[in-house]
């Protein structure tokens, strides 16, 4: 049977990683407009510091209850980075 608190865990979790995506993409936003040779405003880089780390911690944080749910049910994550390029695609 499921577990009701964990999937109601899950969704929390990602509703977070979500908010904090499109919080981080407005931003992203701004300094990809059109004017692209103008330098970052202050308050921009401000809020991409502050939004990064809001991103950061809601993904691990999703990821961390991922993983938790794998191990409980008996299986485990593969590794789905390639450490030569950190999982960035170009």
């Amino acid at each position: 049977m499921a577990d009701l608190t964990e999937i109601d865990a899950l969704r929390a979790s990602l509703r977070g990683a979500h908010t904090a995506a499109a919080a981080l993409g407005e931003v992203a936003a701004r300094i990809d407009a059109p004017a692209s040779h103008a330098d970052v405003a202050d308050a921009d880089l401000d809020d991409l510091q502050r939004l990064s780390l809001a991103n950061a911690v809601a993904a691990q944080a999703l990821r961390g209850l991922v993983e938790g749910m794998l191990k409980r049910r008996g299986k485990t994550a593969a590794a789905s980075v390639d450490l030569g390029n950190a999982g960035v695609e170009e």
